[in-house]
């Protein structure tokens, strides 16, 4: 008994610093100084980190539902509600899917670290997996190159490359490693009617041996009649195509809303037994309330 629960209790506290990563990794740049009246957002070919504060903190609520793994038929989801904190130091930052230290930053390209981060799910919830190891909460983090295409004389572009790499890790092991992700990645900024301010991200995520082994290797002792052994390969692991987007409901609430596409199509692994659909969705939904902010401003 006394097993069980610790072993519940370590569940618990990996799925929560998981979602906190999420919250963070979904907390846009668009706050502003506090008005009178809900704040009119600008341009993006405009905007500035300079307008912003130094710092920001208060609560996000947000759903979240994806595949338990890419090519997973079934689906892992979670309901959450966990403080946040961005702040945007010259060379600190806790901001938009980027913490640590900002190593290099020019109107051209910037170089920071970046993370990200899944649910896990029980080999017992997933048919495809039953019999099984469990795949645990990952969370991934590395170095992240940004290059700004267009035009940068306020500092950046509207639209940009990055090439993130970043360690994965098993919070229900221990952080054992499972591998190396890397991406290529074209990210737009815009600003549509009503408010809204949208990021859209295209890319291909790619995984290394050990990555690959993880999601899709069936070793011969795990063999069935209808899970055939299977050495995975290192190689492309989906195409993705995703959408951010947010808009102020109240000078303190914004709402978020995220949706992505993935492809396995010609993907390394997609013979794989364990790949039960070419294509997933992930979405989340989810509210964001800033309680207090600093008087100071951020720097480019």
């Amino acid at each position: 008994m006394k097993v069980l629960l610790l072993r519940n209790v370590k569940v618990c506290a990996a799925a929560v610093l998981a979602l906190f990563l999420f919250a963070l990794m979904h907390t846009s740049l668009l706050a502003e100084e506090m008005p009178e009246s809900p704040p009119k957002i600008k341009l993006v070919q405009e905007y500035s980190i300079a307008s912003l504060p130094l710092w920001e903190a208060g609560f996000v609520a947000a759903g979240v539902n994806q595949p338990a793994y890419p090519g997973a038929e079934d689906r892992a989801s979670l309901m959450f509600a966990l403080p946040f904190v961005i702040y945007r130091g010259d060379y600190l930052r806790i901001d938009r899917g980027t913490v640590g230290l900002r190593a290099i930053k020019t109107p051209r390209a910037e170089l920071d670290v970046g993370f990200a981060a899944s649910l896990g799910s029980r080999s017992s919830d997933v048919e495809a997996r039953r019999g099984m190891d469990d795949l645990g909460t990952l969370v991934e983090f590395g170095p992240r190159l940004k290059i700004h295409l267009g035009d940068v004389t306020n500092g950046h572009g509207s639209s940009r490359i990055q090439i993130p790499v970043r360690g994965v890790y098993d919070l229900n092991d221990h952080l054992k490693c499972r591998g190396i992700a890397y991406e290529l990645q074209w990210v737009k900024d815009m600003e549509l009617p009503d408010d809204w301010i949208v990021t859209t991200n295209f890319g291909a995520l790619f995984g290394d041996q050990q990555l690959a082994d993880t999601y899709y290797r069936v070793a011969p002792g795990e063999a069935t009649s209808i899970r055939p052994s299977y050495n995975a390969s290192s190689g492309l692991i989906s195409w993705q195509a995703s959408i951010f987007a947010s808009r102020y409901i109240t000078r303190d609430m914004r709402l978020l809303s995220y949706l992505r596409f993935d492809s396995l199509e010609s993907s390394a692994n997609h013979d794989s037994p364990l790949v039960r659909r070419d294509t997933g969705w992930t979405f989340s939904l989810g509210l964001l309330w800033t309680l207090s902010h600093s008087a100071a401003y951020a720097r480019e």
